[in-house]
């Protein structure tokens, strides 16, 4: 890969795996945010578990998320966290109240996206097979 995209990969890497990770042990104990208020009217009707205990699900979902982006899965991660994060969105929609927080996570699902991609380039370069020189001919 170009030597140029290492650091934006790492940078990547660990912030939306220390993110999705963190984000997830979070849902255990409201620190950052009470993630309960966050949950579609939606979503509280349909799932048949108490907001707390579906918020909980989420937090077990994100950690393993993170974990296999920070475990070097970057490539499952990344499409895994950009997907979820998209889904996140669309419940935030539906609130009818938290819509700047639906287009942050639009844009992080981008970088998880990015990251996605990123991931495949190098193994695309790393499986490339390095151009030898040409063996010379001999003249007849």
């Amino acid at each position: 890969m170009n030597p140029h995209l290492e650091l934006p990969f790492r940078a990547l890497r660990i912030g939306l795996g220390l993110g999705a990770f963190l984000a997830g042990v979070d849902k255990f104990f409201n620190i950052l945010a009470n993630w309960e208020m966050y949950l579609s009217p939606l979503a509280t009707n349909l799932v048949p578990v108490s907001s707390a205990t579906f918020m909980r699900g989420v937090g077990v979902i994100e950690m393993i998320a993170g974990v296999v982006i920070l475990a070097g899965f970057t490539r499952l991660g990344g499409y895994v966290v950009a997907g979820w994060l998209l889904a996140i969105a669309a419940s935030l929609v539906t609130t009818g109240v938290f819509y700047d927080l639906a287009v942050r996570d639009v844009e992080i699902a981008i970088a998880a996206f990015t990251l996605a991609r990123l991931s495949e380039v190098r193994v695309h370069a790393a499986q490339r097979v390095p151009v030898t020189a040409m063996p010379q001919q001999s003249a007849a």
